[in-house]
């Protein structure tokens, strides 16, 4: 199969950005990278102590350095986080440098996915909902303006999200794929 060598996977958190891209890379035989584990393994930190220390923009400059280093890469399929579209260097970068592919998915999925995860640190709220609700009303218009694919993944296994976003690099650009 002919593939691009960079594909970069955006979307919000919960939407399975890492296990969809470990999948894909291994489908398409491409090295495999999560920037948020690239930060980490970088600081000897996990992602909410960042946030303690530098607070969001400590991070987002940290996950911006990674977002520029990572995207000179050959070949790979790259997990971003979920507000690496917050930074318009980071668009520019991950549209300008591969084939990106949003992972739509809405609050509800979200939430089920995230319900119990201690390591996110904008959910650390009294209200979860509401606080996904903003992000992705903020969020989606972002990722919707660099997507070359989108896929919802609502109800989709994490092998079926891949098989169709396989499918969707094999069409022509600007698709659209439902569940």
């Amino acid at each position: 199969m002919n593939h691009p060598p960079r594909i970069y996977l955006i979307g919000p958190m919960g939407a399975g950005k890492s296990t969809v891209g470990r999948r894909l890379a291994d489908a398409l035989g491409l090295p495999f990278e999560d920037s948020d584990r690239y930060i980490v393994e970088r600081t000897g930190v996990d992602i909410p102590t960042i946030f303690d220390i530098e607070g969001e923009a400590g991070f987002r400059k940290r996950e911006h350095d990674a977002i520029r280093t990572l995207t000179e890469r050959e070949e790979l399929v790259l997990a971003t986080g979920g507000g690496v579209v917050t930074t318009p260097a980071n668009r520019d970068l991950l549209g300008a440098r591969g084939i990106v592919v949003y992972l739509y998915t809405p609050v509800e999925t979200q939430l089920a996915r995230t319900g119990k995860d201690r390591n996110r640190p904008l959910l650390q709220t009294e209200d979860p909902r509401a606080r996904l609700e903003a992000l992705m009303a903020e969020r989606d218009p972002l990722y919707r303006a660099i997507a070359d694919i989108i896929i919802d993944t609502r109800g989709g296994t994490v092998k079926s999200v891949a098989r169709r976003v396989l499918k969707a690099l094999e069409e022509p650009a600007g698709q659209e794929t439902q569940p």
